[in-house]
């Protein structure tokens, strides 16, 4: 699925209005990354509301973050994290598509999730030092930003408003975490997948009793994220078809009856 991209604004003005002043073109909003093959890709406001949540960003927050972010893209397949090396900078998903998993010893990468732009990638690991706790691997094209931990660090004692939203983001991030254990532990596989299946609804009419769910990832992908094997996949999804829950078409998944499937993610 070709990835979208995010409408890029430039914000000169945001910078001067924050005091910030960059070296070369003043219209690039973000720095590129050194010896790295990066381009300047500004990240625009709601790019940035969109990372952080809350309330719209104050000129001063925007220019504070565009004075630090390094940019880079990313082509298809090639990795964007890896778990051998430290993490000095907070890494974000600005547009595209990331799978976040792990990479055994010989090449093989095993996906645990995909996640899709902007989206963080890893708030955590550089407030450690430790390294990434996940590899992670562009499906396609993608633009990745980075935010060196050191500087944004004294950043946000400047702006405590932005170390608070920070706070909150690893919060968010901690309480995910929480939440798919707890489904990994107590929930069956019947119920992991219609769990999966019940938050990816899209509904297709004012009732919300029936909805769609768009598959983007292969199958041996998602049976990954729900710890199962694709075959077990393949034979939940005939269970719920037969039941009259899903109607399976392709990479297209036509919820027949959303509540029956809540209930499945509940069971």
């Amino acid at each position: 699925m070709e990835p979208r991209y995010a409408a890029p604004l430039g914000a000169p003005v945001l910078r001067e209005a924050a005091g910030i002043r960059l070296p070369g073109d003043p219209a690039a909003a973000l720095r590129t990354v050194s010896n790295k093959s990066s381009a300047t890709v500004p990240a625009d406001a709601e790019v940035w509301r969109a990372l952080l949540g809350g309330a719209p960003l104050s000129d001063a927050e925007i220019g504070a973050l565009e004075a630090l972010a390094l940019a880079r893209p990313v082509p298809a397949g090639q990795g964007v994290l890896s778990r051998s090396e430290a993490a000095d900078t907070l890494v974000a998903l600005r547009s595209g598509e990331v799978a976040l998993g792990f990479r055994t010893a010989d090449g093989t990468f095993r996906t645990e999730r995909i996640v899709r732009g902007p989206a963080w990638l890893d708030l955590s690991s550089a407030w450690t030092g430790e390294p990434h706790v996940m590899d992670a691997q562009a499906l396609g094209p993608a633009q990745v930003i980075e935010l060196p931990r050191a500087a944004l660090a004294a950043r946000l004692a400047v702006h405590p408003g932005l170390a608070q939203r920070v706070i909150e983001g690893l919060a968010r991030e901690v309480q995910a975490l929480a939440t798919n254990t707890h489904e990994l532990m107590h929930k069956d596989a019947p119920a992991r997948l219609a769990q999966w299946l019940h938050q990816r609804c899209e509904p297709v009419d004012a009732s919300g009793q029936q909805a769609v769910v768009r598959l983007h990832e292969r199958k041996r992908d998602v049976a990954s994220q729900l710890a199962i094997t694709p075959e077990t996949l393949s034979r939940l999804m005939r269970n719920f078809t037969r039941q009259g829950v899903i109607e399976v078409s392709g990479y297209l998944v036509r919820v027949l009856d959303t509540a029956a499937l809540g209930r499945l993610a509940q069971a």
